[in-house]
């Protein structure tokens, strides 16, 4: 799940890299891991990530899947937003700090 993200090929919405396993015990007609997944929405709710995710900075990433108890597959998503610039300098600021002193607990 760490590399997926959705995007928009023809009008529909398809979640891109996702990793889903083989299933161990099937035959040797296999799936491929990482292809593309029409995700099913309605028409309502694709205008509205559409104009969204066509907005700067903006996109549209999965969070989690889980089986209902039907049997279906369910994946839960969101529209986010990348960090900016300085942002980033502060994650990298806080992050480093952060592994200095843990090294400095250790000792």
């Amino acid at each position: 799940m760490t590399d997926a993200f959705c995007t928009f090929i023809g009008g529909n919405l398809y979640v891109r890299n996702l990793h889903v396993s083989e299933y161990s015990h099937s035959s040797f007609y296999h799936h491929d891991i990482k292809r593309d997944r029409a995700l099913l929405l309605q028409k309502k709710e694709i205008r509205k990530l559409k104009l969204k995710g066509e907005e700067k900075g903006y996109t549209i990433v999965p969070l989690r899947i889980f089986i209902n108890e039907r049997g279906f597959a369910k994946m839960e998503i969101a529209l986010a937003q990348g960090k900016k610039e300085f942002d980033k300098r502060d994650s990298i600021k806080d992050r480093d700090t952060k592994r200095e002193l843990d090294r400095a607990m250790k000792r």
